[in-house]
């Protein structure tokens, strides 16, 4: 199992067009990449106010992790996102070593 995590930080201004454009990639992956075993989003509010987005990803492997990075979604975000960000994203991949799941139901997506 291969993870990668971002973060992605832009002004307030800014979030709305981010947001939106993560949720297309998320659409994306829902309908065509079944080897992405886990697409999560996340939105918060740093100290300065500025906005920062995490993803977290998970695949079935490197290839389908390759997939996803060189899929034209992915190409589409970040030309729409790249020029509203604050800074590079940062990107880190890993090897999953672990996983603990809870029973219940997740919480509120949007609350």
């Amino acid at each position: 199992m291969r993870t990668l995590t971002a973060i992605l930080t832009c002004p307030a201004e800014n979030a709305a067009a981010i947001e939106a454009a993560l949720l297309e990639v998320v659409a994306h992956v829902e309908a065509n990449e079944p080897g992405t075993l886990g697409y999560h989003v996340a939105r918060g509010t740093a100290e300065d106010g500025s906005i920062v987005f995490t993803t977290y990803e998970r695949f079935a492997d490197a290839a389908a992790m390759e997939r996803h990075n060189g899929s034209d979604a992915v190409a589409r975000f970040f030309a729409v996102a790249g020029p509203l960000l604050s800074a590079p994203a940062t990107v880190a991949t890993a090897r999953e070593i672990a996983v603990a799941t809870t029973a219940g139901t997740p919480g509120d997506a949007n609350p």
